[in-house]
């Protein structure tokens, strides 16, 4: 115990700072998955074969991209994403600039989650949207959203714990944060005490959100 309070002594600032970046990478990846990869899971719902608006084309378009970018090792991901990174910032070091490779993972991650709980969903709910001449934006939101918002709550969760596990990679750009903070200063420093500090902090950012998204999951589902 004395020895962790050593570390927050002399590195607190740091842990801070560290923390402060994993949090905005994570940020960055829950809007990009919120914003971008629920209407893409929408979309792959939707286009499927027998989907309320089928369409090969874009089905196939919208697959191929959750599926590559899921399967691709992520590290080298992030290294296959420098050249557009450094056209979009100018630069491919930084908390920001990590953040771009990170939210294309999210948006894959999330939209795959989103067609499943989508896919999981009672085939009634679309007769009863169909029955009260519910057209396909009303459908969404006010059927499908609505009834799944609990498994969506769910799955953002574990998907964010995820983004936190992907953001320690990000310290191989630049991107700072607590994972490459324990990797320098820690592990090959030989501070020993400090790495296993920056586990412990992660871990516990991980339950608190793990607890939280289960609440807000739990307060949404009205079955």
């Amino acid at each position: 115990m004395n020895e962790i309070l050593v570390v927050f002594a002399e590195s607190g600032d740091k842990i801070v700072e560290a923390l402060v970046e994993t949090g905005w990478m994570v940020l960055a990846a829950i809007v990009a998955a919120v914003l971008l990869g629920l209407p893409l899971g929408t979309l792959i719902f939707l286009t499927r074969r027998g989907g309320l608006v089928e369409n090969r084309g874009v089905w196939i378009a919208a697959e191929l991209y959750v599926t590559i970018v899921r399967s691709f090792p992520f590290l080298l991901f992030v290294v296959f994403m420098i050249p557009v990174t450094r056209m979009v910032f100018g630069t491919t070091f930084g908390t920001t600039a990590a953040s771009f490779p990170l939210a294309f993972v999210a948006i894959a991650i999330y939209a795959r989650l989103v067609e499943q709980i989508l896919l999981e969903l009672p085939s009634g709910i679309l007769t009863a949207a169909r029955s009260m001449g519910a057209n396909l934006w009303q459908t969404v939101t006010k059927f499908l959203y609505v009834e799944a918002r609990s498994g969506l709550v769910y799955a953002l969760t574990s998907a964010t714990i995820s983004f936190v596990s992907y953001s320690t990679v990000l310290g191989v750009v630049g991107g700072g944060g607590i994972g490459d903070f324990a990797l320098r200063y820690g592990y090959q420093e030989y501070q020993f005490t400090l790495m296993y500090t920056a586990i412990v902090l992660t871990i516990a950012a991980v339950l608190v959100l793990q607890a939280a998204g289960h609440l807000i999951s739990r307060a949404l589902d009205k079955r």
